[in-house]
């Protein structure tokens, strides 16, 4: 058990006697950290959750955001962190088959998988098999179910050598009058529990995803770790959505963290009713199991369906045609308690309000201080060190991992991993942009940048499609929140997050928290894994790579001295020091609205290629640009008040590239009121710098086969 002391007296207190061991164990696991949030809703609330395209911010299962008249999208991201560090294929296709189950439960049909993953140093023979076997994870569940995995990102970095990092993104699309809400609002209403059967697999999985990793924890939590059967959750897609379709459904809630104890408790507190569950009417995958087990259990690929009695039988029918197990396990009832049932025996009675909103609590809070202390270099060669930085594996392609990923199942990706975003079709007019992103090292240094630059840069991701940022989804994965630093840490981060969202008018519309992520006083660099939703005409899709000889290169923004925290100084000397690259949030806004204006703007096509500057820095982002179309460029950077390194790889904020034919260039520059260059042109076949000239074939084998040696 975790509860605290003062927890069990407040929890008697409320209820007058002691509980019993069931009782103790559900309340257990709904005051744990993951499912009650308890040390994180008091700095949750200064996200702005409220837009003019958003239907429906947090509290349940997804966010809701329009993006024609007749559809909207759900959106959600969750982290399957630490069942992903004990048994990486296992926690990695749980964890898809989690946020799938979060969508369905919305009315929609899951169309996109996002991932961002963190793992220890490639080298590192453990931190190797995590990865392996959290790709295939993801590529078997996701390519099985038949949702396609069209965008995400990665870092390798010493601090998850012990703590893998495992967060997922999904995206649904749902008719807006065919949206379903986790609620049970009419007494008399049965709950109809569908989908695999319960087993006595990952109880107690959200206390151990809310304590710290051991040395002993590979073998004493894997019986936490759920178990993955995405042939099942494929049949209760189809099944669930046809529910939807044929029956007025009063409420749908899937079964993750916390089982049925946090399923049911939540979905009639929400509609401020109470709940009758028989126990003997669930259907068991294993016999001789105790009320404990079966109210904790974690078995996955279930959903419960609050429907009317008179829809039972058109329900059960629709699940047989899908060969999966349903059966009625009790009804909504007045007043606001759950009570459980054994053979007409009341063996446990507990107010909702007390399962599903614990009390939050007041931990201490301690600001860390920037490093502010100069660091002096000795430089390499500054052009010498281009190709070692492409070949870093935070920055080299990634199409080792996509390449497992089928993402254009469906039919709907318009532009492909491997570009500042994914685009898919939502009608014969409208696409969306997707992408998720982070910096882990700028928010341990700077945690308001820091946070703020995972917002920002995400936005730009979009920005560079063409694509107008609608909503924001995070995952925000933080080591100890008994730590006071930690939780400083995390309260900063939020504020920083916050001023980005706010200020783009994109709401934080859904999110997860998952905090402990330490092993024996080990803790990962801060991660906010941040997810942005764009919109856009079809008509105005851009793309990163080159695409005619002759255009003009031009850059938007400043770039500042600002090399601390970038990938230059982790790759090539070793650092993770000093203070991140500031948001500087009217430049930001800014130039990101410029760009979007320019494309909607340019009917003629004259803008033929945009991307964002960020990780690496402007020699990487022209490198990009260059490896992806084959064609060269010939760019001058100068800057009176920077010198080379700095030019080169700083990884200042709100800066793109665009390219723009010659011929229209004068009337681009005539319509930017922000900072901009003409730096150059597309010209031959390499990369050439202050007449430095790297050839597209080195570039090319410095970025491209580098993941895959390692995993040879």
């Amino acid at each position: 058990m975790t509860l605290a002391d003062s927890e069990i007296e407040y929890i008697e207190g409320i209820l007058g006697r002691e509980m019993n061991e069931l009782e103790e164990g559900m309340l257990d696991v709904m005051f744990s950290e993951h499912c009650s949030y308890k040390s994180s809703r008091p700095f949750l609330r200064a996200f702005p959750t409220e837009g003019e395209n958003i239907i429906l911010g947090p509290g349940d299962d997804a966010g809701l955001v329009s993006v024609t008249d007749k559809y909207a999208l759900a959106v959600g991201m969750e982290s399957h962190n630490h069942p992903s560090a004990i048994e990486p294929y296992g926690g990695a296709g749980t964890g898809i088959g989690g946020i799938l189950r979060d969508i369905i439960s919305m009315g929609a049909m899951p169309i996109a998988l996002l991932d961002s993953l963190r793992f220890g140093p490639i080298e590192d023979e453990k931190s190797k098999y995590l990865f392996e076997h959290v790709v295939k994870g993801i590529s078997d569940y996701g390519n099985r179910v038949g949702v396609p995995t069209v965008a995400g990102e990665i870092e390798f970095d010493e601090s998850f050598r012990t703590n893998p990092l495992v967060n997922v993104m999904c995206v649904g699309l749902v008719e807006k009058d065919k949206i379903v809400r986790a609620q049970a609002p009419n007494i008399g209403d049965v709950f109809l529990l569908m989908g695999g059967t319960t087993g006595r697999d990952g109880i107690h999985g959200v206390t151990f995803a809310s304590e710290e990793l051991t040395s002993d924890s590979e073998t004493e939590d894997r019986p936490a770790v759920q178990v993955a059967d995405p042939f099942t959750k494929k049949r209760v897609l189809e099944a669930s959505l046809e529910i939807m379709e044929k029956i007025n459904v009063s409420g749908v809630k899937d079964l993750g963290g916390g089982g049925l104890t946090c399923c049911i408790s939540e979905l009639v507190d929400s509609s401020k009713n109470g709940a009758l569950v028989d126990l003997r009417a669930i259907p068991l995958r294993e016999t001789g199991m105790t009320p404990y087990e079966i109210m904790l259990s974690e078995s996955q690929e279930r959903m419960v369906f609050v429907i009317n009695p008179d829809d039972v039988e058109l329900a059960q029918k629709i699940c047989d045609k899908h060969e999966i197990v349903s059966s009625v396990i009790g009804e909504v009832i007045e007043g606001n308690n759950m009570v459980i049932s054994d053979e007409g025996d009341e063996i446990a009675n507990l107010p909702t309000i007390l399962l599903a909103d614990p009390p939050s609590i007041d931990r201490p809070i301690k600001e860390v201080p920037e490093d502010t202390e100069k660091i002096e270099l000795k430089e390499p060669g500054v052009y010498e060190s281009l190709p070692k930085l492409l070949s870093s594996p935070n920055i080299a392609s990634k199409e080792w991992v996509y390449k497992q990923y089928d993402h254009e199942v469906q039919v709907r990706t318009v532009v492909k991993p491997g570009d500042d975003a994914a685009v898919l079709r939502i009608d014969e007019n409208t696409a969306i942009a997707l992408t998720t992103d982070s910096n882990t090292i700028h928010t341990k240094l700077s945690p308001f940048d820091g946070a703020a630059g995972c917002v920002a840069e995400a936005i730009r991701n979009v920005i560079s499609m063409g694509a107008t940022p609608y909503a924001v989804v995070d995952c925000l994965n933080f080591g100890n929140p008994e730590t006071p630093e930690i939780l400083w840490q995390f309260k900063t981060a939020i504020e920083g997050m916050s001023l980005v969202a706010e200020k783009f008018d994109a709401p934080v519309i859904s999110g997860n928290v998952s905090f402990y992520n330490e092993t024996e006083g080990i803790k990962i660099n801060p991660t906010p894994a941040v997810g942005v939703i764009g919109v856009e005409d079809i008509e105005n899709i851009r793309t990163l790579d080159f695409k005619n000889e002759g255009d003009k290169i031009l850059l938007i923004g400043k770039t500042y001295d600002e090399l601390t925290g970038s990938e230059y100084h982790r790759c090539i000397h070793n650092l993770e020091k000093g203070t991140a690259p500031r948001i500087r949030i009217e430049e930001e806004v800014a130039n990101g609205q410029t760009v979007l204006d320019l494309i909607s703007n340019d009917k003629d096509k004259n803008i033929t290629a945009v991307h964002d500057v960020s990780a690496g820095g402007l020699a990487v982002a022209l490198s990009e640009m260059v490896i992806k179309s084959g064609l060269g460029c010939d760019v001058e950077l100068t800057d009176d008040e920077l010198d080379k390194i700095q030019l080169l790889y700083s990884e200042s904020h709100a800066r793109y590239l665009l390219t723009v034919r010659a011929e229209a260039v004068d009337d681009i520059l005539s319509q930017i009121s922000v900072p901009v260059q003409v730096i150059g042109e597309v010209k031959g076949t390499s990369l050439n710098v202050n007449g430095h000239e790297f050839s597209y074939d080195d570039l090319n084998d410095a970025y491209h086969g580098v993941i895959e040696k390692y995993m040879m």
